[in-house]
């Protein structure tokens, strides 16, 4: 019999109780792994708990022959995350990947959001997605192996409207697993991460109340989140031990490689520069090298998760 994809890893899906990070936690578990399904069942703007979500997803695990946990922590508190990983090594004796993938939603226009609207949603993705990766560093770094899978967005690397909490931390987190991975990639640790394009109750709320919305959100209902779920399974893989400090999208049937900041246009001047040279010379040279902000094009042509 061929030996599985992450045959006896031992993988924690955070959020994994519905939509993208179920599937994940179902492939991953048919690929050989044994996982920790984490999930605080809370609504997606993080309000109230359910252990039932994470419950669902252990048994059709099991139902299947694999083999999974549940866990009822949240990413959002650090003693909390070291709960998690230690729930994996308590379970089965070790830890090899984690799949950052709990996430919430408080969208609003930037000049009408509150402070906790900001905090909490950042709370969540960013130092939900540290202090996992944090709690299990240590183990990663003593077996000397292991891989980090974190769900980021194209409302971040792109941007969108009403949502620059969500865009920053899920930004912020493409730097942190870039870190991540020049600070560990020594002790054969890796960190990469996918934005998704999928339909789930994250983006649920996406108004329907045009003919155009309509044939939108209809687009993207196509695009189901087990579509997401075989990279992420590759990328927690030993054949991805090459692969490292990457940024993918993946829409449907497509995986992209995203790009990463680089220079586009310089300008010099050997005698320096004042602020009217710039904008008598400067400016106008590097402009035709901006990118528009029109939701139009290939700038916002990708519905952002």
């Amino acid at each position: 019999m061929a030996q599985k994809m992450v045959q006896d890893k031992v993988v924690v899906v955070t959020g994994a109780g519905g939509g993208i990070g179920r599937d994940m936690a179902l492939a991953l578990a048919a690929a050989g792994a044994r996982v920790v399904v984490n999930d605080i069942g809370t609504s997606t703007s993080g309000e109230g708990t359910d252990t039932g979500p994470a419950q669902k997803v252990v048994e059709e695990i099991k139902a299947a022959g694999g083999q999974a946990v549940a866990n009822t922590d949240s990413v959002a508190e650090a003693a909390a995350a070291a709960r998690i990983v230690q729930c994996a090594v308590d379970s089965f004796g070790r830890i090899d990947g984690v799949v950052n993938n709990a996430g919430i939603l408080r969208d609003r226009f930037f000049h009408k959001m509150s402070l906790d609207e900001w905090d909490a949603v950042v709370k969540v993705h960013l130092y939900g997605s540290y202090y996992m990766a944090r709690a299990a560093a240590n183990h990663f770094k003593e077996q000397a192996s292991g891989a980090f899978v974190h769900m980021t967005s194209t409302s971040g690397l792109i941007g969108n409207f009403g949502q620059a909490n969500y865009s920053a931390a899920k930004l912020g987190l493409v730097a942190l697993s870039k870190s991540i991975a020049l600070d560990m990639q020594k002790f054969g640790v890796r960190s990469n991460c996918i934005a998704p394009f999928a339909w789930s109750r994250m983006i649920g709320s996406i108004p329907t109340d045009t003919p155009e919305q309509q044939a939108r959100v209809a687009k993207i209902q196509q695009m189901t989140p087990n579509k997401i779920a075989p990279l992420a399974v590759y990328l927690l893989s030993d054949a991805a031990k090459d692969v490292n400090a990457q940024v993918f999208a993946v829409r449907n049937n497509e995986i992209f490689l995203m790009s990463q900041p680089r220079p586009v246009r310089s300008v010099h001047r050997s005698e320096g520069w004042t602020p009217e040279y710039i904008a008598e010379h400067g400016m106008p040279a590097l402009k035709s090298s901006f990118v528009p902000m029109e939701r139009s094009g290939d700038v916002f042509s990708w519905d952002p998760v």
